[in-house]
């Protein structure tokens, strides 16, 4: 993990602002969706991406049901 040096204070009703320069670094706009991990005593931010719910890949996703599958573990599940 890599530090910013930047610190904000958590407001009356839990949140925190996400600095702008790093909003910029990492293509989060205005309403995209946030994921939230734990890891030992740490909190981590990552921008959502839906991905294959097999092997974790982003690109080439179709949504089946209510699970995100991509098309290459598609194709491995159409071979069974």
């Amino acid at each position: 993990m890599k530090s910013t040096g930047i610190v904000r204070k958590v407001d009356e009703l839990g949140r925190i602002v996400v600095p702008m320069e790093l909003r910029k670094i990492m293509d989060i706009k205005e309403k995209d969706p946030i994921e939230i991990f734990t890891e030992g005593d740490s909190i981590i931010l990552k921008k959502y991406t839906d991905s294959c719910v097999f092997c974790g890949d982003s690109e080439n996703v179709v949504r089946f049901d209510a699970k995100i599958v991509c098309r290459n573990c598609l194709d491995k599940l159409k071979q069974l």
